[in-house]
């Protein structure tokens, strides 16, 4: 079982950046895939970034975010981070993290609030 605990929401103006992190309560070397999802109000929760387990760390974004978002994994600090440049209005949601191994564990979540 492992815990996720996210941190670095806020409300920011349109092209500003935050860094998101999501603090595992044990060892993330093993887990297969960790990322993040973001769920806005009135929509479908989607998937925004993955990275998986491992020497690579391979990622994977969502079309929407391409080259603005960057994911990264400590595995020294137990933790996965989320970087969001250029920020728009539309980026606006709950941010929740998330880690697959076996299982899927979620974070509570935390909001991000992009003003135009």
């Amino acid at each position: 079982q492992v815990q996720l605990v996210e941190s670095g929401g806020g409300l920011v103006q349109a092209g500003g950046s935050l860094r998101l992190s999501c603090a595992a309560s044990r060892s993330i070397f093993s887990i297969n895939r960790m990322g993040w999802y973001r769920q806005a109000p009135g929509k479908q929760r989607e998937l925004v970034a993955e990275i998986t387990s491992g020497g690579s760390g391979s990622t994977n974004y969502d079309d929407s975010v391409k080259g603005r978002f960057t994911i990264s994994r400590d595995n020294a600090k137990n933790s996965v981070y989320l970087q969001m440049n250029s920020l728009k209005p539309e980026d606006t949601a709950v941010y929740h993290c998330y880690a697959y191994s076996m299982y899927t564990y979620w974070g509570q979540g935390t909001q991000v609030t992009v003003s135009s």
